[in-house]
């Protein structure tokens, strides 16, 4: 039942679809050795536990390592793991609901809406310069730079230091892969310890000349109670910084792949630019960026009869789910105008994707930007996958205007 459920293989990377199919009609939980994981495959129950306090993004609010039956991390990623700790990705209650509602002002409705005029104008001046080149790398010339430059902005990263991000980012992401190797955990730490200390100096930048950005925001949040420290904010500009781009530059990336491989659908996108708000939701559910997200089990949970145990991990198939007929018709059929469309790639409950709204609108400036300037825009050959599963993207996409 699992021989085709192998996230190290490049054919399963490429095409996950039919081993998720598989798991779907096999049962609702299974547990899966390699990486001592519950797999859980259908919509129902992955949306769910995404609102299950029973399960956790971490457990160390409520156990030690050695009471969760778990061996501490190697000494050697401290780094990494207190950067990590610190961000409300990987925070619970009552940490996370402090730092989440600090955070949250910045991506309010109104906030996004103001935000759009300069979202565009970045998508433009991107567009306009890969139209003028004839084509190229789309991820590395559009899809890349947008999302990092809007992020950038909103934090006050000043655009001579921006590309230093995404290998940061890149490097840091490396962890999230199912069983990192070593070798991914030192680049992984060498990133951390750099990036904190970039933003550090930063933070002391803005506190001695505050300035209309996030970082001094947080800094002058008011309320005592609510006042973050210098490792929380770090953690905070790192989060955002690499939530904030790194799935929509795969969310762009892998939905022009999409688009290019179905035909009809492109020709309908470019005939009415009006299906965009809809196609970029079809476009999350298709092919999602982000295919498994993670949770330990911090007291037993039933799914359809099986007792998962506290200690353990469950892997939420956010791929899978996005393609289950138990909630989609017709699931592995691409439909731009699609509806009906409860797609959990942005997630569920309390860890639902803060900058939702900015990453919408991120995709249809630049979608609808290329859409207008390069009409006639085409592949010139086959993309190949990077090699990591739980954040999936292109190397790169070439294409010809």
């Amino acid at each position: 039942m699992h021989v085709s459920f192998d996230p190290w293989s490049p054919a399963f990377v490429a095409d996950p679809y039919p081993a998720y199919a598989a798991l779907r009609a096999t049962g609702r939980a299974h547990y899966f050795e390699p990486t001592r994981q519950w797999l859980i495959p259908h919509h129902a129950e992955v949306s769910g536990l995404l609102r299950d306090r029973r399960l956790g993004r971490t457990y160390l609010h409520r156990f030690t390592h050695d009471e969760f039956g778990l061996a501490a991390p190697p000494a050697a990623h401290e780094p990494f793991h207190t950067l990590n700790g610190n961000g409300i990705l990987d925070l619970e209650a009552p940490d996370h609901t402090r730092i989440r509602r600090l955070v949250a002002k910045a991506f309010t409705p109104r906030r996004v809406e103001e935000l759009a005029p300069t979202v565009e104008r970045l998508a433009a001046g991107l567009v306009d310069a890969f139209v003028a080149e004839g084509g190229g790398d789309l991820l590395t010339a559009v899809a890349e730079p947008l999302p990092v430059a809007v992020i950038a902005e909103m934090l006050g990263v000043p655009e001579t230091d921006r590309a230093l991000l995404r290998p940061w980012s890149a490097a840091i992401c490396g962890m999230f892969e199912l069983n990192p190797p070593e070798e991914t955990a030192r680049a992984a730490v060498r990133a951390s310890v750099e990036f904190s200390a970039y933003l550090r100096g930063l933070i002391a930048a803005r506190r001695a000349n505050p300035g209309p950005d996030l970082i001094t925001a947080l800094i002058a949040a008011h309320d005592e109670d609510d006042r973050l420290t210098e490792q929380e904010i770090v953690s905070t500009c790192v989060l955002l910084l690499n939530a904030g781009h790194e799935a929509t530059v795969n969310a762009t990336a892998n939905g022009w792949r999409v688009l290019f491989r179905h035909p009809e659908q492109l020709a309908l996108l470019r005939a009415d630019h009006g299906l965009l708000p809809t196609a970029v939701e079809e476009l999350l559910r298709y092919d999602t960026p982000v295919p498994m997200f993670a949770r330990w089990v911090l007291d037993d949970v039933e799914v359809a009869g099986t007792v998962i145990p506290r200690g353990a991990q469950v892997a939420l198939l956010f791929g899978s789910a996005n393609r289950d007929p138990e909630r989609f018709s017709d699931p592995e059929t691409l439909d731009l105008s699609r509806q009906d469309n409860p797609h959990i790639s942005f997630g569920a409950g309390i860890h639902y994707c803060l900058g939702a709204p900015l990453a919408r609108l991120e995709m249809a400036a630049s979608f609808g930007a290329l859409l207008r300037r390069a009409p006639g825009m085409r592949p010139i050959a086959e993309p190949e996958w990077k090699p990591g599963f739980v954040i999936r993207g292109l190397r790169e996409l070439l294409v010809e205007v």
